[in-house]
């Protein structure tokens, strides 16, 4: 996003937070409740269409959304959902990917109010190792001629008792409504909405063997000096890498010595 969308979509999760702030909203139906209108504005291009044309008001369009709503969501919902769409969006298509994101960050502020945003961030990184080493998971869990209820019956299967219950809530919700997006990227944008939700950035890291404690501190120290953020360290181990370390942030890219590269990552980092 860009322009008025980015300034739309900081309003729409400054509004969120101002809901979620009160231990009585509950989260996870407004999870549901905004997931559904992603998908009803998905399908209908429209409606998406009338709800971010700018020659109409803002009172028109958050009229019609309580219209729409009424019955089918909450309070809550229909009110961000009315507040959403009086902010000026570049694209109608940012209108949906906005509410989608609010949908994904009110199940993770239920997973930070219970003190498991750690734990379904590694489980979303390690469910994206899980896919890129199985072709043949993948291939059902993004083949268009299974339904939804399949997929969701699969992932339940996969993760059901073996993950955090909001870890499958986001990932269940990735698959059965894609969006045009892969599986590898929608996995890797809720890893780091889960990081931000904290303030941090994500390195993943790939070491021939796997680092000591003493090793992931001095790396996280370094890599967070460089940019200046708290940085969380997705892990993984690569026997190919023959006594190395890869260190991706964001499109930067680092290779070295797992014993001698360490301490020098911001150097390398920044030339």
């Amino acid at each position: 996003m860009n322009g008025a969308s980015r300034e739309a979509l900081t309003s729409a999760r400054e509004r969120l937070d101002a809901l979620t702030d009160s231990t009585s909203a509950d989260a996870a139906r407004l999870a549901d409740e905004l997931a559904s209108v992603t998908a009803l504005l998905h399908r209908e291009v429209g409606l998406r269409r009338v709800l971010t044309d700018p020659a109409q008001s803002g009172d028109a369009k958050a009229a019609l959304v309580q219209r729409l709503l009424a019955g089918q969501a909450g309070e809550a919902t229909v009110d961000l959902v009315s507040g959403t769409v009086r902010s000026r969006w570049s694209q109608s298509r940012d209108l949906v990917d906005a509410l989608e994101e609010l949908a994904n960050l009110a199940d993770l502020t239920t997973a930070q109010r219970r003190g498991a945003l750690d734990e379904v961030e590694d489980e979303l990184f390690r469910f994206g190792r899980i896919i890129s080493s199985s072709t043949e998971l993948r291939a059902a869990l993004t083949d268009r001629a299974a339904g939804a209820s399949a997929k969701a019956e699969l992932l339940h299967r996969l993760l059901g008792g073996r993950a955090n219950r909001i870890t499958e809530r986001l990932v269940t919700r990735l698959v059965t409504a894609p969006r045009g997006r892969s599986l590898e990227a929608g996995l890797e944008s809720l890893s780091k909405l889960a990081a931000d939700r904290r303030g941090r950035m994500v390195a993943v890291v790939t070491s021939a063997v796997p680092l000591s404690e003493g090793q992931k501190r001095r790396l996280g120290a370094a890599l967070g000096k460089l940019y200046g953020r708290q940085m969380h360290l997705n892990l993984d181990v690569d026997p190919e890498l023959v006594g190395g370390i890869r260190v991706q942030v964001g499109d930067e890219i680092i290779n070295g010595s797992l014993a001698d590269r360490l301490d020098d990552a911001a150097r390398r980092m920044a030339s």
